[in-house]
């Protein structure tokens, strides 16, 4: 089971919190769920933080009472999903002295049988062209550093090495990265960095909007194969630290995953 879970947040005055919020606010909501934080070698929860319009001064960040905000959750495996799909945030969301008010909440859920089979199984006709959209700064680990930007490769390992630990369904391994590497391009972006604040310093990743193209020559089934992975990658989140909020990803194709509970 998947689940990806958003609430629709606002504030009655102006509410400020420190930029490093997101390690507080992740830990409760992981305490709350019953769920592991910090123990698991790949994390079977991702998290988007408090997304919306806000205003930034140093090292705060100001919601205001005339905007709506939103907040993910996203189970990758069965107890995860089920602990998530439980999570009552009753009427206030109440952290480091703030109080939001929960006005919404919408759950999508699907399996990863149902995934496979929308996209590879029943081999529906390929799609070329794959444009996402990254919401929160986005970076991938490379030795000892972090690189903050949309590589094609980069992004699908980070998407395949997440679905081969959750899902019953393998798909491969270097040799399927590999063939991305030859089959699908960079075709156009529209990025800028910015930094994401941490307890002990932050890490600059990117946002805005990349579109991959998958090359002509490509196997139609494997172009099948890096459809479902871009889909799943709005479950799973891009490169690193999606459990306190980076890396969040949305995906905009001819087919979407709009009525994901008829998989179930």
């Amino acid at each position: 089971m998947l689940i990806r879970s958003t609430w629709t947040l606002t504030v009655d005055a102006f509410t400020t919190l420190p930029k490093t919020y997101q390690l507080a606010l992740s830990k409760q909501l992981h305490a709350q769920a019953g769920l592991d934080f910090g123990n698991e070698s790949i994390p079977s929860v991702t998290y988007s933080g408090i997304s919306g319009r806000d205003s930034s001064v140093e090292d705060f960040i100001t919601f205001s009472p005339d905007e709506f905000y939103t907040l993910s959750l996203n189970g990758l495996n069965e107890p995860a999903s089920k602990a998530i799909e439980a999570l009552d945030l009753s009427e206030h969301l109440e952290f480091l002295g703030a109080r939001f008010k929960v006005i919404n909440r919408e759950d999508e859920a699907t399996s990863y049988e149902a995934l496979y089979h929308r996209f590879v199984a029943d081999e529906p006709e390929p799609v070329r062209r794959l444009a996402f959209s990254f919401s929160t700064p986005t970076a991938f680990s490379q030795h000892r550093t972090y690189l903050p930007l949309p590589v094609p490769t980069l992004m699908f390992h980070s998407w395949l090495e997440r679905w081969n630990h959750f899902s019953p369904v393998y798909l491969g391994a270097d040799e399927l990265i590999e063939y991305f590497g030859g089959s699908i391009a960079l075709s156009r972006h529209r990025i800028q960095t910015r930094s994401y604040s941490l307890d002990r310093g932050f890490v600059t990743g990117f946002t805005g909007t990349v579109n991959l193209k998958v090359l002509r020559h490509s196997d139609p089934l494997l172009a099948n194969v890096a459809e479902l992975l871009a889909n799943y990658a709005q479950f799973v989140g891009t490169g690193i630290k999606t459990r306190l909020g980076m890396g969040e990803t949305v995906l905009n194709t001819e087919r979407n995953l709009s009525n994901l509970k008829q998989d179930l």
